[in-house]
């Protein structure tokens, strides 16, 4: 048994790569919760039939963990029947950054439970949410170093300019997450 220098014993992590409407989204993770999705760096907007893909597993299906599950069954749901992803339950998470108290913590875990699905808040607002409104700059830190994009959908902030300002997974990726939500929102109502 390996042990990390806090003295946990280190996860056995499994991956799964799942096939997207915006690529392949890599997922790890352990029995105990989700570790990272990793987003493939768009080129150019997906169109047509890649699209109209829905989000299947195309590698790692034999070992998956119970969180993992979880959140292929979200991430699923999330690309073709965005409205159930209310009644699923977020995976439990095991990423070092959501375990350690921290502002960056605070800020991501307000994220994931304030600003819902089609909607969008910028730096400064949730900044304001997280409990300090002077911490604009640190929101956007937070959200580089997100280790869970579309669960915690850093995607979801923007500039208070209504400019969509930076995004891990690139600009393209963001545009992408942010309209897709818009259209399926506007279907819903």
């Amino acid at each position: 048994q390996v042990t990390s220098k806090e003295g946990e014993s280190q996860c056995k992590e499994k991956h799964v790569v799942l096939l997207s409407p915006v690529g392949k989204l890599e997922v790890s993770g352990c029995e105990t919760g989700l570790h990272e999705i990793k987003l493939p760096k768009m080129s150019m907007l997906p169109s047509g039939a890649e699209s109209s893909a829905a989000c299947e597993v195309c590698e790692g299906a034999e070992e998956m963990t119970e969180p993992l599950k979880q959140c292929t069954a979200w991430l699923h749901a999330y690309f073709c029947e965005p409205a159930r992803t209310a009644s699923l339950p977020v995976p439990a998470f095991h990423h070092p950054l959501l375990r350690r108290d921290s502002f960056t913590r605070q800020v991501l875990w307000t994220l994931l439970r304030d600003v819902k699905f089609g909607e969008a808040v910028s730096y400064k607002q949730l900044a304001v949410l997280a409990g300090n409104g002077r911490a604009a700059r640190a929101v956007g830190g937070a959200m580089r170093s997100n280790p869970i994009p579309i669960i915690i959908p850093c995607h979801r902030v923007i500039c208070s300019s209504g400019q969509s300002g930076n995004y891990g997974g690139g600009n393209l990726m963001k545009e992408w997450l942010l309209s897709h939500e818009k259209l399926q929102k506007e279907k819903l109502a």
